[in-house]
């Protein structure tokens, strides 16, 4: 097998949740362009997004599906990976991209005053949701003895919180400490620990099950979050390599864990920070 052929995923059908735009959506075209049919899902379909995918899907050669699916709800996650099986045959790939944040930045509302109805919905969505799709789509390919789970985790997952000098100082002079835990934080906590988990149970199957830790991309939510350009630049001239990750590096990252070129991987976290955590 040459170089080419191992990152191919010519013949593999691939479901994306969270895939409307930003990130998902750059995974949902990395992989047709490798040669994949491609299942997009999100709980947002307003302004035709979600079929925007799926026509740039097919302008590259492929079949491609648009469901809106809220994966906190196991009900519509079980409809939605029937009807991928029903109309694309079969799930070879999951990416569990569907994710939401809290309200404002990490520390805001102050931890204990996070209200419940955040915590529920934050690890319903974050971590439910992804066990969910997870448990759904891994039945299909238990019963094939071969498949791949790629969940995005985050850098949020692995440390406590945003390290002073990575945000601007208006928004720190307040702090005491580096920012404390929130939903979010905790929910991808959890996604590190269910991929390893599921990467256990399921490898006697031939399942590889691996997660990406990326920080900051350069997609609409980061866009509204750090609203003012003079953040992001305090931002990215802190980032080892000098710059905010596009959605592509990212999605790049995906397709290397989706290929052969990655069949040795599995129970894996790959961080993709430019090296902050270095």
């Amino acid at each position: 097998m040459d170089v080419p052929d191992l990152f191919s995923l010519e013949g593999k059908v691939a479901l994306v949740t969270g895939a409307r735009r930003g990130l998902g959506r750059a995974i949902a075209l990395a992989f047709a362009g490798a040669g994949a049919d491609v299942a997009v899902c999100d709980v947002e379909t307003e302004g035709d997004e979600l079929e925007a995918v799926t026509e740039e899907v097919k302008k590259l050669g492929r079949h491609a599906l648009a469901t809106q699916t809220d994966v906190s709800r196991k009900s519509e996650v079980d409809n939605l990976v029937q009807k991928v099986v029903d109309e694309l045959g079969t799930i070879d790939i999951l990416v569990n991209n569907a994710a939401i944040g809290t309200t404002g930045v990490a520390y805001e509302p102050p931890f204990f005053e996070t209200p419940e109805s955040e915590w529920d919905r934050v690890i319903d969505v974050n971590l439910k949701g992804n066990y969910f799709c997870s448990s759904a789509a891994g039945k299909i390919m238990i019963e094939r003895r071969r498949g791949n789970i790629i969940s995005i985790a985050s850098v949020d997952g692995i440390m406590s919180g945003w390290a002073k000098n990575l945000l601007p100082p208006e928004l720190t002079e307040h702090m005491e400490r580096p920012l404390s835990a929130s939903p979010y934080q905790v929910s991808k906590a959890g996604i590190i620990m269910l991929t390893k988990v599921l990467a256990r149970q399921l490898s006697s199957y031939g399942i590889r099950v691996n997660a990406i830790a990326p920080t900051g991309v350069k997609t609409e939510v980061l866009r509204v979050l750090w609203s003012a350009p003079d953040k992001l630049k305090y931002y990215e001239d802190r980032v080892p390599l000098g710059r905010i990750a596009e959605p592509g590096d990212i999605a790049g990252v995906a397709l290397f864990l989706a290929s052969d070129a990655a069949s040795y991987v599995t129970g894996q976290t790959l961080i993709a920070d430019g090296g902050i955590l270095a």
